[in-house]
């Protein structure tokens, strides 16, 4: 078996990995395909993702889909084996107050495919074949097309950012950031109802994208005289992860409206405009991760919400540093994919 690996910042490769069996509660996954997230290129160009250093090689990946390929003990009332299932990512304690709030997404003790928060390290899924607990795959739901499926991790991550603005229905909405995560943050706000939806990008090709999946207008970033910037929003959803891009959020949204922080900020403190969510008395959430929301993307993505026009290239696993390369210039890919070809 193979797998794509980080040693060190700029160090990817592709090199043998041996899975291991599926102990009590387990399963083995025969990966088919798996889509490259802004936090794998954190770690591949950095070595790290805000605090999480890379400190031993660490498997690459957490939006993944195949096949299951074994049972370990126990896990036999799940997809049996052959069956195409998508892999939720993240492991909560199970015990902490906020998993008992049901809030398990911020859960402290959480371990997320694909992580250099703990050592040791949570091994991903960019590999032909990887073990994970039996409850965390979700059998494919009828005519998902796995090209499709492999996108629920991070239209999750979009689902449960709408969900922390509040009721957007009938709203005007503006979006910083046209990236991967930023235009399935407009597929969901438009599947929620939203009048509007405004998305701003210092690059046209992403803008495309945003518009294609139901952007009402899109605005450069760097051209602030430009006639189609909102003059308010009800809510601002910050997905370009940029101080600019938050500072552009609070100064856009209306008296008394909302701020969605989802994009990772660069390590260390930003400033912000703290004085205007005062006195407009704004309302600024954060928004990390999911957890429910991932059966709710599989049955979006299902129904037939169109997301496809997000995913840019697919190359195969051996030519993983070619494919990260790619995902990483904005000018010419949207999110891509690994065909990992462990089926």
């Amino acid at each position: 078996m193979h797998a794509c690996v980080v040693h060190k910042a700029g160090d990817l490769r592709v090199e043998e990995w041996d899975p291991g069996l599926p102990g009590p509660g387990q399963v083995l996954v025969a990966a088919s395909l798996g889509g490259i997230c802004g936090s794998d290129l954190h770690y591949y160009h950095r070595g790290s993702v805000g605090d999480f250093q890379v400190r031993e090689p660490l498997v690459l990946g957490h939006e993944v889909v195949g096949r299951i390929a074994a049972l370990g003990p126990g896990a036999e009332g799940g997809p049996a084996i052959g069956t195409p299932v998508a892999v939720h990512p993240a492991t909560p304690c199970g015990t902490c107050p906020e998993c008992a709030r049901d809030r398990r997404n911020v859960c402290g003790q959480a371990r997320y495919l694909g992580s250099a928060a703990r050592m040791p390290h949570v091994q991903g899924g960019f590999a032909q074949r990887f073990v994970v607990p039996a409850d965390q795959v979700r059998a494919l739901p009828a005519g998902l097309d796995p090209r499709r499926a492999v996108l629920a991790e991070p239209f999750s991550v979009a689902l449960h950012a709408v969900r922390r603005a509040g009721e957007v229905a009938g709203r005007r909405v503006l979006v910083t950031g046209a990236g991967p995560i930023g235009s399935l943050v407009v597929a969901a706000l438009r599947h929620a109802g939203a009048a509007e939806v405004i998305v701003s990008d210092l690059l046209d090709a992403p803008l495309d994208i945003a518009r294609s999946v139901g952007a009402t207008a899109t605005v450069r970033a760097d051209r602030p005289d430009d006639p189609a910037w909102p003059d308010d929003v009800d809510v601002a959803v910050e997905a370009s992860g940029s101080g600019a891009g938050l500072g552009t959020c609070v100064q856009r949204v209306r008296r008394g409206g909302t701020v969605v922080l989802l994009g990772l900020l660069p390590p260390g403190e930003t400033g912000f405009l703290g004085n205007v969510v005062v006195t407009r008395e704004l309302t600024l959430r954060g928004a990390f991760r999911f957890d429910h929301e991932f059966d709710d993307a599989l049955a979006l993505l299902a129904s037939g919400l169109d997301v496809g026009p997000v995913v840019s290239h697919t190359l195969p696993l051996a030519r993983a540093v070619e494919a990260f390369d790619l995902a990483g210039d904005r000018t010419r890919a949207s999110k891509v994919l690994l065909d990992l070809g462990g089926e």
